[in-house]
């Protein structure tokens, strides 16, 4: 079948067998017919200059044609959307915790475990604690019992009102109150000697014909309840088993008198309760609609108060924002703090690989159900205190790209600590502190995986943009193309942890600074992703130039809201997002946004130093396997090439006589003189060749301005161009700073 095109190629006649499509005339509507052309009809390749625009003052008098279809509007509302409307306004039949399974099984393990506990909790009390204090408390109880069935049987109720009215003299009202109380102590004395004999005769045919378990049985329910009715009241018989929470069921009564003492309420209006509160997991689901004026803000801001409210600790109170209204508010009341509990240990520990373009698994959520994380397109900031899980946290992220044969890791660690060691197994390029040990500079080796990297994105986004649509639809990066070693374009993911370490360095921090900001903001889009990590998040140690260029943000326990809020991203905490609530104890417990539509807690799984190695090791034979072990963990030298040595490149191809040369002059110079470095920029063409060394230059404070030369055939123009006396300043300047270190 031969293919034909719906437009004639350039410089055809119109008219041919070959064309299929012709140019129809553009009408315009017209106001006035001083204006239009004749026939009404604008000639081909002259529509654009006549289409009305608000802005020309030659366009007066035209106006837009009718548009080819009507509003939405004008459309009624069929009957199936009109029912489908409904049907999503109408409530479920069940609870999602009886139609979900894992919310079923959530459901039932809390059932098992509480009552399993409640009743090992009492029936090992049952012979040491409870029979004791039952024998000591009884007497006191049969005292107590007998005591009050005599204050019953003479009446002593009523001893308050016959002495007041002998105090007032009111004879007549005495003489009655007397006669109602002979009254009494007559039939209560009659009934109370007749239910004596009958316990009597009771207990001696009990003594006398029960088996001895039943008399054993008698005698202890008798035994107890004199016990328990002779127990102090600040010394219960029987113990608490479970304190978490003092409502083992939460009312509407509570929730209304929580938000009473938070202030969000009033006489006239108070909460509603558009659904009943029920279980949801390993605590309590309560919908709420705030009087009108409330918004979830509020709400936000009385967290405590409403914590206080419902007598639990505010680390059991969470907040869910509602789409559907501003006022209405969801809340999850735990029956015990979720946080402070483990999540256990990480599921990569069973996984023979992973695919690092799905989800996978990172934690649980603060109700135990699986939080899936994905670095694809993005870039991730982790902020937290010391000591809080913030390397474990992001280290798992790095294990999982680690299991995933054709995901290429760079990992660098600014505080040189164990964490990161085994990562020399799989790692492309891998360094450890700032200290140069052993003739090796680990921050010029961070310069130079960084400069190669960009180098690498630059080159993907032009190879992207001409492989064929079969192979890159829409010119984006495919998983197919990513393991596809001819093109050499693997998902890559950056690690830098304790990037403030590198960011503050002397000599190489600007140019760190600014090769890091690139990488965030442009590399993700060729699937190259970023994720840094400090402990000092404020704008000297991490600037915000960096900081804002993340999507997704990861903070665990932070000082303050307002160093969440530096980690989160400006208004996290009117969100109801603050890392400052967390405690000392939820360690590797963090809020995370931007990663999905929601932001939430995330407990991280744990993969200490022994699960690393394991999985590590799993990972680098599964490399070896594939044939994508690369760099430094394959054993590849690198020609030692200082992060600056671009600076002493230019300076040697340019002449003593020379103040001024053009940019592209110099890059063709330094092709000569290096081609394994510099030969891929010589073959750029014009402003992308300037653009190249001006790039290069820029982080040592070297600008590229307008330079007069004299082009091969002798004209002269002016260029881009560069000062031999900026390159001599920045080595001077690189040198002091040297000698100062």
């Amino acid at each position: 079948m031969t293919e034909t095109t719906a437009f004639p190629p350039p410089g055809e006649p119109e008219g041919t067998d070959e064309q299929t499509a012709a140019v129809l005339p553009f009408p315009l509507k017209k106001t006035t017919d001083a204006a239009a052309p004749a026939g009404g009809e604008v000639k081909p390749g002259e529509w654009e200059a006549q289409l009305p625009d608000s802005d020309d003052p030659e366009a007066d008098g035209l106006s837009e044609g009718a548009p080819v279809d009507p509003p939405r509007e004008a459309y009624p509302p069929s009957v199936s959307e009109w029912m489908e409307a409904k049907d999503k306004a109408r409530m479920p039949v069940l609870p999602d915790w009886v139609k979900l399974p894992d919310q079923r099984k959530a459901v039932r393990k809390w059932a098992v475990r509480h009552y399993s506990t409640v009743i090992g909790y009492h029936a090992v009390r049952l012979p040491v604690v409870y029979t004791p204090k039952i024998v000591m408390y009884s007497p006191r109880g049969a005292w107590r019992w007998s005591a009050a069935i005599g204050r019953w049987v003479f009446d002593a109720e009523g001893k308050s009102l016959r002495l007041a009215a002998v105090e007032a003299e009111d004879a007549a009202e005495y003489l009655k109150l007397s006669r109602q109380r002979n009254d009494r102590v007559r039939l209560r004395g009659i009934v109370a000697t007749l239910a004596g004999f009958v316990g009597l005769a009771a207990a001696l045919t009990l003594y006398v014909m029960a088996p001895s378990w039943l008399l054993l049985l008698s005698v202890a329910t008798l035994t107890t309840t004199l016990g328990l009715a002779g127990a102090p009241a600040d010394r219960p018989l029987i113990d608490r088993a479970k304190v978490t929470f003092r409502k083992r069921k939460l009312s509407s009564d509570i929730v209304i008198r929580a938000h009473e003492v938070a202030g969000l309420t009033s006489k006239d209006q108070t909460i509603a309760f558009p659904r009943p509160i029920g279980r949801d997991g390993d605590g309590w689901r309560v919908i709420v609609d705030l009087p009108y004026g409330k918004t979830f803000e509020d709400a936000v801001k009385a967290r405590g108060r409403l914590a206080s409210g419902m007598d639990i600790a505010p680390t059991q109170l969470f907040l869910d924002k509602d789409e559907t209204s501003g006022r209405r508010v969801s809340y999850w009341i735990a029956d015990r703090d979720p946080l402070a509990v483990p999540a256990g240990r990480t599921p990569l520990l069973g996984a023979t690989r992973v695919d690092f373009w799905k989800p996978f698994p990172w934690g649980v959520d603060e109700r135990g159900n699986p939080v899936m994380a994905t670095m694809l397109w993005l870039s991730l900031l982790v902020g937290a205190v010391p000591r809080q899980g913030k390397t474990f946290s992001a280290r798992t992220i790095a294990l999982a790209a680690a299991l995933d044969p054709y995901v290429r890791l760079i990992v660098f660690d600014g505080k040189a600590s164990p964490d990161w060691r085994a990562f020399t197994k799989v790692a492309h390029r891998i360094g450890f502190g700032i200290v140069p040990r052993n003739g090796f500079d680990p921050v010029e080796h961070l310069v130079n995986a960084l400069m190669e990297l960009k180098a690498d994105v630059e080159d993907r986004y032009h190879r992207l943009s001409e492989l064929p649509l079969h192979i890159c639809p829409e010119g984006k990066l495919t998983p197919e193309i990513s393991r596809d070693k001819k093109l050499n374009m693997p998902l890559t993911l950056v690690v830098v942890d304790e990037v403030q370490e590198y960011l503050q360095h002397p000599i190489y921090g600007k140019t760190i600074l600014d090769l890091l900001v690139y990488l965030a903001r442009v590399a993700p889009a060729v699937g190259v992703s970023v994720m840094n990590s400090t402990q000092k998040p404020d704008d000297t140690a991490c600037p915000s130039v960096l900081r804002d260029q993340h999507q997704a943000r990861f903070s665990l326990r932070v000082g303050s809201w307002q160093v969440s809020d530096v980690v989160l991203g400006a208004g996290s905490y009117s969100e109801g997002l603050d890392a400052s609530r967390l405690l000392k104890s939820h360690k590797g417990v963090g809020l995370l946004k931007g990663m999905s539509d929601d932001a939430g807690i995330v407990r991280t799984y744990l993969a200490d130093g022994r699960d690393a190695d394991r999985i590590l090791t799993r990972a680098r034979a599964l490399r070896e396997d594939e044939g994508t072990l690369s760099g430094d963990a394959a054993g590849e030298t690198t020609a030692a090439r200082s992060a600056d040595a671009i600076l002493d490149d230019v300076a040697a191809v340019l002449g003593r006589k020379e103040d001024k040369v053009w940019s592209e002059t110099v890059v063709d110079r330094l092709a000569e003189l290096n081609p394994e470095t510099y030969g891929a920029w010589a073959e750029l063409e014009g402003r992308a060749k300037a653009d190249q060394l001006s790039n290069a230059l820029k982080p040592y404070g070297i600008k590229t301005n307008q330079v007069w030369g004299t082009t091969e055939s002798g004209k002269g123009a002016n260029r881009r161009g560069i000062e031999r006396q900026h390159i001599i300043d920045a080595i001077t300047e690189r040198n002091k700073k040297r000698a100062d270190k």
